[in-house]
């Protein structure tokens, strides 16, 4: 989990580590509570499974907030986090697992209907249809991929709940509900309550200052997050609306955005949070905001 108190519109800090012979980038996420995802991310042509001892990685334990309510649960797809924001408290970020391509995407306002302890898991007809040797039920125990804890949204079939296989988490594996690690979801659940708000936003982006500095965070699309799995890269594509998001951000400085370090953000979608402010201190060069 990500904690702490968000400094402007950043939660955490960055980390890195340097590789032993034992290390594999899918055991350092989960060891990190970061995604697979996220950690593939940040140390492209990094071999996820034999990475060169002595090589000194980065783990993207920050991030910026989505532009989104501060309200409830946020759960952006894109980054593949979910945000949740309890009253009066610092926000906190977990890692999550999401849909596969073959799942149409949702995004809009749903809520928290239900929480249910040691769920037990019902395969929808399309997993039926999937796997024919599926039971009707799956009790708690094991082998139940809903793992410990389940939270129902209102809409059909979406749940956000544990799971029994963490290596999942970070990476586009479900039906179409939001995975998170055992300890993770046993955490937000004893903290969430019926009626809490849960927002599903796409944001490949996300600007904002933090202090006196202007910050651009760019992930891979879920397509292309999937892409760098499966094959080690992803094929560039443009963000549509990029410019418009750092300007809007960048009031009333528009004129100290590094445009340079925003088109390398863009192409690179590491997802690190990356200072695209022309002055690293802005307070030197501005003035207090």
């Amino acid at each position: 989990m990500l904690a702490g108190p968000a400094a402007g519109q950043m939660i955490g800090s960055l980390h890195t580590h340097t590789i032993v012979a034992s290390d594999t980038l899918v055991d350092l996420a989960l060891a990190n509570d970061l995604g697979y995802g996220e950690i593939a991310a940040a140390n492209q042509g990094v071999d996820p499974w034999l990475p060169r001892p002595g090589t000194r990685i980065i783990l993207p334990t920050a991030h910026l907030l989505p532009a989104a309510p501060q309200s409830g649960i946020v759960i952006n797809l894109s980054d593949q986090r979910l945000y949740y924001f309890p009253p009066g408290e610092p926000p906190q970020s977990y890692p999550i697992g999401v849909p596969t391509p073959e799942v149409p995407l949702r995004t809009g306002t749903t809520r928290i209907a239900a929480k249910r302890p040691n769920p037990t898991w019902i395969p929808t007809a399309s997993e039926h249809a999937e796997d024919p040797d599926l039971p009707a039920a799956v009790p708690p125990g094991p082998d139940n991929p809903l793992g410990a804890f389940a939270l129902y949204t209102d809409w059909t079939a979406i749940v956000i709940h544990g799971t029994n296989k963490p290596y999942g988490i970070g990476r586009r594996v479900s039906h179409g509900c939001i995975r998170l690690y055992p300890d993770d979801i046993e955490r937000l659940f004893r903290q969430v309550q019926p009626g809490t708000q849960v927002t599903f936003v796409d944001q490949v982006a996300k600007a904002a200052w933090v202090g006196a500095t202007l910050y651009l965070e760019v992930h891979p699309t879920l397509d292309q997050a999937y892409e760098l799995e499966t094959t080690g890269k992803f094929t560039p594509q443009p963000i549509v609306g990029l410019d418009s998001l750092v300007l809007e951000a960048a009031v009333p400085y528009e004129e100290e955005v590094d445009w340079h370090a925003v088109d390398q953000a863009a192409r690179e979608r590491t997802g690190i949070p990356t200072p695209i402010s022309k002055f690293r201190d802005m307070a030197s060069a501005l003035g207090p905001r």
